[in-house]
């Protein structure tokens, strides 16, 4: 890869970590390294079965086994997963071995105080050259908006959650 950008995933609708997943599943079968680092997840999610299976991909999570809610339930412990997930990602910059790196949730994170706004525009700004960056959740921060060079906003116009339907394997999980 010549040049790597910054793309952001974002808003309430469905699809940001797929999207983002989509894409590293499509860089894996051109031959690219992907690293995702999974911000506020420690929970088992089924599509880390999937990447056990495939090479040239890292997945790393930077979460407890419990899922916020609310930054009301926040904890130091959280907050000290987030700050790990971004030294780690630090590391796998000057590594040199990914060329797309995905910080999926890390826009949440940010929302939910683990996180600041600085230490993703520090991500962003000190990223190698050669490096595909993705930035996925809700929330992101104009700051970030105005930096990347792409960005989606996922609008729900319509969810079944409201009907109550709670996430199902291999479709949310």
């Amino acid at each position: 890869m010549m040049k790597g950008y910054v793309q952001v995933y974002t808003g309430n609708g469905k699809g940001k970590t797929t999207a983002a997943l989509g894409l590293a599943v499509r860089a894996l079968g051109n031959g690219f390294s992907v690293y995702i680092g999974q911000f506020m997840k420690g929970q088992e999610y089924h599509e880390l079965k999937t990447f056990e299976k495939l090479d040239n991909i890292d997945v790393e999570m930077y979460g407890t086994d419990t899922c916020l809610i609310s930054r009301e339930h926040v904890q130091q412990c959280d907050i000290d997963h987030a700050k790990a997930g971004v030294k780690r990602v630090k590391e796998i910059f000057k590594s040199k071995k990914y060329q797309i790196v995905i910080l999926d949730e890390i826009c949440v994170a940010n929302f939910f105080g683990l996180v600041s706004e600085e230490e993703i525009l520090d991500l962003m700004e000190n990223k190698p050259e050669d490096v595909e960056l993705v930035l996925t959740g809700r929330y992101a921060p104009q700051s970030v908006i105005d930096r990347a060079d792409l960005v989606t906003e996922m609008k729900e116009i319509k969810h079944y959650y409201s009907k109550g339907v709670m996430s199902r394997d291999g479709i949310e999980r």
